[in-house]
């Protein structure tokens, strides 16, 4: 879809869908710490959408399960208990991640 999207060729589109890309890269923070924090803010903001982007992009990243349930605790402290029902397709989310990774390895 993204493709579709960008094909338009619009100007204002095009440059937000560049600085998301550019705001996760490497820098001061590591691509998994950005990742992580992405996850905290879709959380708070209850997007599954971008709950699950997140959730996937920090499996390539690495990212322990440990360190999921820590985020999602912030997530939750931050977000409260309306959080909750995304919490748990969260964890859903992360447990098909662990599992592809243990086909492949």
């Amino acid at each position: 879809m993204n493709t579709r999207i960008l094909g338009e060729n619009n100007l204002v589109i095009n440059r937000f869908f560049n600085l998301d890309g550019r705001a996760y890269e490497g820098g001061a923070l590591s691509v998994k710490t950005k990742e992580l924090l992405g996850l905290v803010a879709s959380l708070v903001l209850r997007c599954d959408d971008c709950i699950t982007y997140h959730i996937v992009r920090c499996a390539e990243e690495g990212v322990s399960r440990d360190e999921i349930f820590e985020t999602l605790s912030i997530g939750l402290i931050v977000g409260g208990s309306i959080v909750i029902p995304h919490l748990r397709r969260a964890v859903d989310r992360w447990d098909d991640c662990e599992r592809m990774r243990q086909a492949q390895a």
